[in-house]
């Protein structure tokens, strides 16, 4: 926001006061104590969260007569982005919305500002009509420049063009040096740069929309014209081997890419839908995957009791949480802490996401009956000291790991489970007898994944709500005095946790830009483990719901996935929103 004078600070308070934004008294008595001070009203107001930047700039367009645009969930065409550059529209936080009889319409956040205005119609050689927004608002529009996606425009005007590509073109015609070739190579290219886990290619009725999920979250990177549909998608089936001319039925299949000097798993999934096939790509990065669990963001007593837990030789190691929540990255961190030339270790996954040295990979092939029941009984006959089976699915594959885990073995799986306690309830409902799962589980491990705060950020005092849901989550573990802190912090594996505080505590709000769209860069776990001991074994036996184990837990001591995720906003890691935005289930 740009610095505001006395005069302007003043008819915007007036003008939310009057339009019922704020109440009168609570601007009374800050203003006192401010006024005295020599700070900005409205900058102590922002602060304490009693007013927020799209309030006060809506009521500034009011005030100098400039019409106001609500910028947020607008999504803006390429073309007229191109008309200024993304670094110009940074550097005076402005963004181009939209064009009309030859006026290029553009939102700033100073639109007073003659200088600015002169030089963004320079720069896009026409007219412009300025409208003012955010800078929330306007930071976001920006976030929708795109890498360069030059490549596709291209490869779009040639297939358009030349129309040698279309439903019924022959797998001949596209060449790896065809536009369309081309085109979809600068797309892999930007998913793989930007650490995308996912594309998918949608069609729509009269377009193709392209997006990626990147940090576990998706996000529209380009929309093409529905011409380009057909060659596109049959690119990708020719890459992976797939029937060209079947559109009716599901098809699965995979290829490898080198993008930077890096080698890259593609796995195809693509489905008949109302407007076409959609396309779904899972990029898996060899090279890419952090192996460390404590860089992944377990700690504390988390990693201890973990760690003891994988130290026997054996009994059964599970994890649960949703897709896509990290479990299979945690089972390699695992396997990677305890992986030795004096003990066999044999996987079996669908599919083998990632290829480790020293471990005996098996790849499920349903089509060929080997699935994850049948591989489990081949790989007994093996000789294995430790068994990762990448998913319990089924009776028949709980009762062949529970039985591996009593003859001796280390087994390591996941479910699919919101929370660890969850577990136990559901291979009980899988048909295993409970006595035989008391006597195996060694330690069940609950996870969910949440987008880290970029190293470039601020610091800021938390609002009252903020406070309250903190201490209402945390406030009974986080130190109740000085002399605790060094002792409580390391327990709980988070140097330099605050003191229990009743009126604000200090959060880490990350740098927003196209890189790091909402100021997040990366993911980090949240977890929650709970140790079989002999306390949890017989309310297993007792047929004990989810709840109730957990109460246990925590009275021993477990710190669950929404605790840990409040240490993690406490040490800077994360943020509430991502908290609650993933863990909202949870207690």
């Amino acid at each position: 926001m740009t610095d505001l004078s006395v005069e302007a600070e003043g008819k915007i308070i007036d003008l939310l006061i009057d339009e019922g934004l704020v109440d009168y008294a609570i601007v009374d008595n800050i203003s006192q104590r401010v006024a005295a001070e020599g700070k900005s009203l409205i900058g102590e107001l922002l602060a304490k969260r009693i007013i927020s930047s799209d309030m006060v700039s809506h009521a500034t367009a009011v005030i100098v007569g400039v019409p106001y645009v609500e910028l947020k969930n607008i999504e803006i065409d390429q073309e007229i982005l191109g008309k200024v550059p993304r670094d110009a529209a940074l550097r005076v936080t402005a963004v181009p919305i939209g064009e009309k009889d030859g006026v290029l319409n553009v939102a700033m956040l100073d639109a007073g500002n003659v200088q600015f205005t002169d030089y963004l119609s320079s720069l896009a050689n026409q007219p412009i009509r300025v409208w003012m927004s955010s800078e929330r608002g306007i930071r976001e529009a920006i976030d929708q420049y795109h890498g360069d996606f030059s490549g596709v425009k291209e490869a779009v005007k040639e297939t358009v063009i030349n129309n040698d590509i279309d439903a019924q073109s022959d797998a001949k015609t596209i060449v790896q040096d065809s536009p369309i070739s081309k085109a979809l190579t600068t797309i892999l290219s930007y998913a793989a740069k930007t650490k995308a886990s996912d594309i998918h290619i949608e069609p729509l009725e009269n377009s193709l929309i392209i997006r990626c999920r990147i940090d576990g979250v998706l996000r529209k990177i380009m929309e093409l014209p529905k011409t380009v549909a057909p060659a596109l998608v049959s690119r990708i089936k020719i890459l992976s081997n797939l029937k060209i001319d079947e559109h009716r039925t599901p098809q699965d299949g995979q290829f490898t890419v080198q993008v930077d000097g890096r080698e890259i798993d593609l796995r195809i999934a693509i489905s008949p839908v109302t407007w076409g096939e959609q396309v779904v790509i899972r990029l898996l990065d060899k090279a890419g995957i952090n192996i460390d669990i404590e860089k992944m963001g377990m700690s504390g007593r988390a990693l201890r009791s973990v760690l003891d837990g994988i130290r026997k030789p054996n009994g059964m190691i599970l994890t649960s949480g949703p897709t896509g929540s990290g479990k299979s990255t945690t089972l390699y961190a695992l396997i990677q802490q305890i992986k030795s030339e004096a003990i066999n270790i044999v996987t079996l996954e669908d599919p083998v996401e990632y290829k480790m040295s020293g471990v005996n990979q098996i790849q499920v092939n349903v089509d060929a009956g080997l699935t994850f029941a049948s591989g489990l009984r081949s790989i007994l006959r093996q000789d294995p000291d430790v068994v990762m089976v990448g998913e319990i699915r089924d009776s028949e594959t709980a009762a062949l790991a529970v039985q591996a885990a009593l003859t001796g073995h280390l087994v390591f799986s996941t479910l699919h489970t919101n929370s660890a306690a969850g577990i136990l309830p559901r291979l009980l409902d899988m048909g295993v007898e409970p006595f035989l799962l008391a006597s195996t589980l060694n330690i069940v491990i609950g996870q969910r994944l949440v987008r880290r705060v970029t190293e470039k950020h601020e610091l800021y005092k938390s609002s009252d709500i903020e406070t309250k849901g903190i201490n209402e989550i945390v406030g009974d573990i986080l130190p109740q005095t000085k002399e605790d802190a060094v002792r409580v912090s390391e327990d709980l594996g988070y140097p330099g946790l605050p003191v229990r505080n009743n009126q604000y505590y200090m959060l880490s709000r990350g740098a927003d830009s196209k890189e790091t769209p909402g100021g997040y860069s990366g993911r980090a776990g949240l977890y929650e483990t709970i140790t079989v001991d002999e306390d949890i074994q017989k309310m297993i036996v007792a047929h004990a719901t989810a709840n109730e184990i957990m109460r246990l837990a925590k009275s021993k001591g477990t710190i669950t996935m929404r605790q840990d995720g409040m240490l993690k906003v406490l040490s800077g890691i994360t943020t509430m929103e991502e908290v609650n935005r993933v863990a909202s289930d949870l207690s």
